[in-house]
């Protein structure tokens, strides 16, 4: 029977991160994922305060090296007349972080893998998890398939869920629930001879509204465009067999993009995903814990995903090893886990579910600094969510500003928020 300290189910930011971070701390880890590395995945926009955690790595130089230097997020509304704006990290309230990376998934998570292998970590790809038992004598019996579909098992001590949006111990122990506030659906795939920005801003996103959600288009350093849109899962239904169709039929709805994209090429098969917005209401167990997207996930509008999941796994750390060696402050160390989980995800959620609202467009597309709000603001799309500073403030004032804006045009924002929908209060945040 093969045994470990701690076993992490899934290769991605998340499991490489705290894989490679406990190994170097002299736990026996063993890593299975169910792919084969490099694989494609979607999220190539990163975030300026991910920096500091890849130099904790010791990948920050890899990183560079296939990345496509990225200093703002520009914001283009066809409701003002296709007038754009950017949000430069620079101006942010901490002006040690101006700068991020768009980046291929399957290289940058290949990276954190081979990292985390090269650190001690025993990594088993194209291993998927069939099933856990968490109360098996004091370990944990960890039971798999290889690729040839052979059984292996493994005893551990401690099983990190790092599965994203798999999310394999919620749906085993039934806590994960859908989103019922906020409901979206992306369709995406990849392009060459997109029109990209000019000079400095080549690298930065591009977020765009229509009527259907909002695009994105994130550009690569081997000229290729990651062009995606989200949308709410009824429009989604009606895309048929042919995905390729659809996503150029929803391109067209959008004149701004459809501009840049008048000589663009597809260079891979489209992919859909449906409704992807949920949460689970367990984050941390006797000898298991949920970090990265296996415990939530939102939306990917401010490119959060790996950032979260990142900084989960670090946060992770003090209560994998306060539960092995035994820390009398046991409980109070998951509280501050789960507490800064939230703490995140809270701060984003307000945005992500108000984005497609009249009022947030507005807002967005008309910045002020009055009282360093727009500093905030950019904080906030920076990454800057955990850290006690005063943007907290400055961010309630922005919410302020926000109700104050629906308000004035309430018919229009009110008619936006009834086709949304909600049916209930969620764990996050108020719905309006």
């Amino acid at each position: 029977m093969n045994q470990c300290d701690i076993l992490v189910i899934g290769g991605g930011p998340a499991g490489s991160t705290i894989s490679t971070l406990l190994s170097e701390k002299g736990w026996k880890v063993v890593l299975l994922d169910k792919d084969k590395h490099p694989r494609f995945h979607i999220g190539e926009s990163l975030l300026p305060l991910s920096l500091p955690i890849f130099d904790k790595l010791g990948v920050r130089d890899q990183i560079e090296k296939i990345g496509m230097l990225k200093r703002g997020a520009e914001f283009v509304s066809q409701y003002h007349n296709g007038a754009n704006v950017t949000y430069y990290f620079k101006g942010a309230k901490d002006k040690n972080h101006p700068i991020a990376y768009q980046v291929r998934r399957a290289e940058f998570d290949h990276i954190l893998l081979s990292n985390s292998r090269d650190k001690g970590t025993q990594v088993f790809e194209e291993m998927r998890v069939t099933d856990v038992d968490l109360d098996s004598n004091g370990m944990r019996l960890i039971t798999a398939e290889n690729c040839n579909g052979d059984p292996i098992e493994w005893k551990a001590r401690y099983i990190v869920d790092a599965t994203g949006r798999d999310s394999f111990l919620a749906k085993k122990l039934g806590t994960r629930k859908n989103n019922r506030f906020h409901k979206s659906s992306a369709i995406f795939s990849h392009f060459e001879n997109v029109e990209r920005l000019q000079g400095e801003d080549e690298g930065n996103i591009s977020i765009y509204w229509f009527d259907n959600g909002w695009f994105w288009m994130i550009p690569l350093v081997d000229g290729t465009m990651s062009v995606g849109a989200v949308c709410t899962p009824s429009y989604l239904q009606n895309c048929g067999k042919d995905l390729d169709k659809f996503l150029w039929d929803t391109i067209s709805g959008s004149p701004d993009v459809t501009r840049r994209m008048k000589n663009a090429k597809m260079t891979i098969e489209t992919r859909a995903t449906g409704n992807y917005s949920y949460y689970s209401d367990h984050l941390v167990g006797e000898n298991h814990i949920l970090i990265g997207d296996s415990f939530a996930f939102i939306d990917p509008i401010f490119s959060s995903g790996v950032h979260l999941a990142m900084t989960s796994a670090i946060n992770a750390i003090d209560v994998i090893e306060a539960t092995l060696n035994g820390t009398p402050k046991l409980s109070s160390t998951k509280r501050e886990y789960v507490r800064k989980s939230k703490q995140g995800l809270k701060t984003l959620s307000w945005f992500i579910y108000r984005m497609t609202q009249p009022a947030m467009r507005n807002l967005f597309m008309n910045p002020r600094n009055i009282f360093g709000i727009e500093e905030a603001v950019l904080s906030m799309l920076a990454g800057d969510l955990y850290r006690k500073n005063s943007i907290d403030i400055q961010l309630f004032l922005f919410k302020i500003l926000y109700y104050i804006n629906f308000c004035v045009r309430w018919k229009e924002n009110w008619g936006a928020y009834k086709r949304r929908k909600p049916k209930v209060k969620d764990n996050f945040s108020m719905s309006m």
